[in-house]
């Protein structure tokens, strides 16, 4: 092969991969991941989140995608954060992502102050949070799942649910 003609072939491979780059980031079509836009309009994060449904799962789809797009700084999103008013969070659970729909805290102990900042907000904000907590969620499946949470995880989850209560912090 000529010189020239591999240098067009190297070009237009080039071209090929920068525009399935793109489409990575841009769409979901082919299993490609939606990275969404970080929201930071004040007004909108204040608002109190709907209740999710079934047909909510590419919006948490597309959640847990930004959340591993921005994973070496944030450990945990909720829904408005990515624009979207549902109560939907995404979260580091030690090490492996997770997603809930509707959770609930339903029991917390061991009260702390903690300050925290957030991918949404500039600045950290101090708060209360509980070491141990029990949430109640739904999983993908939209079936019911109970479990308790200490420590980090603990705190993420309350931050998140924060989130989605149009609570600042």
């Amino acid at each position: 092969m000529p010189e020239n003609a591999r240098l067009l072939f190297k070009v237009q491979l080039s071209l090929i991969h920068f525009s399935a780059t793109i489409a990575t980031k841009e769409t979901r079509s082919g299993g490609f991941p939606m990275i969404r836009d970080i929201c930071k309009d004040e007004f909108f994060l204040s608002q109190k989140a709907e209740p999710a449904t079934a047909d909510d799962l590419t919006i948490a789809q597309d959640l847990l995608d930004t959340l591993t797009a921005h994973k070496d700084g944030c450990v945990g999103m909720a829904a408005n954060m990515i624009g979207v008013n549902k109560r939907i969070i995404a979260f580091d659970n030690i090490g492996t992502y997770m997603v809930m729909f509707n959770p609930v805290i339903v029991k917390k102990s061991a009260p702390y102050d903690a300050e925290e900042d957030c991918l949404s907000l500039t600045g950290t904000r101090k708060t209360k949070r509980y070491q141990t907590i029990k949430v109640q969620w739904q999983n993908e499946q939209f079936q019911t799942r109970i479990r308790t949470f200490t420590g980090w995880a603990a705190q993420i989850i309350q931050h998140e649910i924060d989130h989605y209560e149009g609570i600042l912090i």
